[in-house]
């Protein structure tokens, strides 16, 4: 089974879509967030913030650790999650509280171009 997964992490692109609408957070996810909150109404952390090693890289992709409406009254979406090419590992994903210091080294690495396509170095 490990094999399985390091293949699934390998260096080998995979097309990933993250959700990142209401819309596009699968109603089974959104199942069970709504009945882990129910269940324990003192959760500290928010359903999909739970770290789990065992998931394959593109089941993390799907992940979302906020899919509620914000003070405001908009909806938003939070990944779990957030993968990005590692020259060096490939594809990985990064958890958004536990790896927060390497996305934002990832994201100062983002430049945009002069037609405004963004560029990673």
């Amino acid at each position: 089974m490990a094999t399985q997964k390091s293949d699934q992490n390998s260096d080998q692109r995979q097309e990933i879509h993250q959700p990142l609408t209401p819309e596009e957070v699968s109603p089974e996810q959104k199942a069970a967030h709504k009945k882990m909150l129910e269940e324990n109404e003192n959760m500290v952390l928010n359903p999909g913030d739970i770290v789990d090693g065992e998931k394959t890289l593109q089941e993390k992709s799907q992940q979302v650790a906020v899919d509620a409406p914000d003070i405001t009254g908009d909806h938003i979406v939070v990944p779990t999650y957030f993968v990005v090419d590692d020259p060096e590992e490939g594809q990985k994903a990064l958890h958004h509280v536990k790896d927060a210091e390497e996305i934002s080294d990832v994201i100062r690495q983002a430049r945009v171009d002069e037609s405004g396509e963004r560029t990673w170095n």
